[in-house]
């Protein structure tokens, strides 16, 4: 592992940090390098708490950079699922993922870790030196709050994708004494992401902020998400980590109900990727994207070489749903209706002109209608659409799996699901006709159709040991489970990735490696 690198990258992450006022949507997104300082003497004033913390949020767009020709690090957690494809194939890399062979060698593999080394790194610094910062107690709570739970979510996404993994908590330096760590046991690392959730639930949050900064709606439902997590593979911490998941969503779920100005699904999925709707409703996380600083880095998910943008012909189609997972969705489902749902077969030609035939689905999940165009409308050619990490769909559903896990499903549970089957135009069997089995498989189901292409698929086939089959509609367990678009079985090795070779040479400290993966 590169520690030799960590001051270096918190200071060049902080100096690209704001140095303005810590309120207001641009300045909390602009970047700027004003001079060469140390953290030493930078971590002096309540501003700069202010931009350290936005050096965290900057570094969470580590998932949008590049990982090579036609392909973005994000794809990493879309590829491995099966329910996506490539019309390029001129990314090796990306094409090792599709085919199940990638080692640690693989660009995606060694830019997650990378990435998300990085912002915990930026996060021991803003958690180190913030508390000696006279300020106002309370706006220095929510910085601490806030960067905790940005190095929790990074933490949460690293355990799941390598299994034991360094825990770094404090700044480190060639002279650190765990300058070379080795692994943490998982649950150990489960335990820290715990108490940073904590904290920043008890932070003074507010319950949305429609500038991006961490709100209480998300830390509670990515509290309910880690112990969902924990209550499945490879903890199985059962019945009791499924109660504490079905209990802190149901206080999301609780205040929405109160409050459904603030807290509630969309009425329709072209709200879910609307530019004027960032940060709010449904959206209780996501990654901050402007055109001024960063565009939305969605863009391989456009048909390769169709005009469906101002540019004309382009897109790159490196991330293309297959034909067997499209045609699973149910007859009537609106997610899966052209220029309705998540995939469109039509679009209009350079984004405003005439419709035209796709000739195949596509994932318009995250096409900028404002930025690229739509019937009669130029596009504005500025994508500032951000990346959703947590809707409150996710928050039902985590409801109504985890409560199922615990008694069965009562009626919230049902109520929570059929609000997601109710949004698709699907009708749901009574309450009555379902057992805790099939119960816990139509849940299963709503999250592979409403959440695919989010990041989150994978997360669900490890942790449930069970893989989503198109054909039967129902569940495989992982291991023998053929991923149609490389008709490959997925192995016990995929259940983590391998860690990075060169992380592995730097720092022997990380051997062994990953099972049944080439060492060093």
């Amino acid at each position: 592992m590169k520690l030799h690198r960590f001051k270096s990258i918190g200071q060049v992450a902080l100096l690209s940090a704001v140095l303005l006022a810590p309120t207001g949507c641009k300045s909390f997104l602009e970047e700027e390098a004003p001079s060469s300082l140390s953290p030493d003497i930078f971590y002096t004033l309540p501003d700069h708490a202010t931009a350290g913390l936005n050096a965290v949020y900057a570094d969470l767009r580590f998932m949008g950079e590049s990982a090579g020709i036609f392909s973005s690090n994000w794809q990493l957690l879309e590829a491995l699922t099966g329910t996506a494809t490539t019309e390029t194939a001129q990314n090796s890399d990306l094409n090792n993922l599709y085919g199940l062979i990638h080692d640690g060698n693989t660009a995606h593999v060694v830019n997650y870790w990378n990435g998300l080394y990085r912002v915990i790194a930026q996060a021991n610094q803003v958690l180190d030196k913030v508390p000696g910062i006279t300020m106002d107690e309370a706006q220095k709570t929510r910085v601490l709050g806030e960067t905790r739970f940005l190095r929790a979510w990074a933490y949460f996404t690293a355990v799941r994708l390598w299994g034991d993994i360094p825990l770094i908590t404090k700044p480190q330096t060639i002279n650190s004494e765990d300058f070379r760590p080795s692994r943490t046991p998982q649950e150990q690392i489960y335990n820290l992401i715990i108490e940073d959730l904590k904290y920043a639930e008890s932070a003074g949050l507010p319950w949305m902020d429609p500038t991006g900064h961490v709100n209480q709606a998300a830390v509670k439902t990515q509290l309910a998400k880690v112990y969902l997590t924990m209550a499945g593979f490879p903890l199985r911490k059962g019945a009791t980590h499924y109660k504490l998941a079905a209990d802190k969503a149901l206080e999301v779920i609780t205040y929405a109900k109160a409050n459904p100005s603030t807290i509630n699904l969309f009425s329709t999925y072209g709200e879910i990727h609307q530019e004027g709707l960032k940060n709010r409703t449904e959206h209780l996380f996501m990654l901050q994207y402007n055109a001024v600083v960063a565009s939305n880095p969605m863009d391989n998910y456009y048909p390769n070489f169709k005009p469906v943008t101002y540019n004309g012909p382009s897109g790159t189609g490196s991330t293309v749903p297959t034909a067997s997972f499209y045609a699973s969705y149910e007859t009537g489902d609106l997610r899966a209706k052209d220029r309705e749902g998540y995939f469109f077969t039509n679009y209009y030609t350079n984004g405003s002109g005439a419709l035209f035939s796709l000739g195949a689905p596509y994932v318009f999940k995250h096409f900028n209608t404002t930025a690229n165009g739509t019937q009669g409308v130029p596009g504005t050619r500025q994508n500032n659409l951000n990346v959703p990490q947590i809707r409150y769909a996710e928050t039902l559903l985590i409801y109504a799996e985890a409560q199922n896990e615990v008694g069965g499903p009562n009626q919230e549970a049902y109520d929570a699901l059929k609000r997601i089957r109710d949004r698709a135009k699907l009708t749901t069997p009574a309450l009555g006709t379902f057992s805790a089995n099939s119960f816990r498989e139509a849940v299963w189901r709503e999250r592979w159709y409403e959440f695919c292409y989010e990041g989150i698929t994978w997360f669900d086939m490890v942790r449930l040991r069970k893989v989503f089959n198109e054909k039967t509609k129902g569940f495989d367990d992982f291991v023998g489970h053929v991923n149609l678009n490389s008709n490959r079985p997925l192995q016990e090795k995929h259940l983590l990735l391998p860690l990075p070779r060169q992380e592995m040479l730097n720092n022997p400290n990380l051997r062994p490696q990953n099972p049944n993966y080439p060492g060093v």
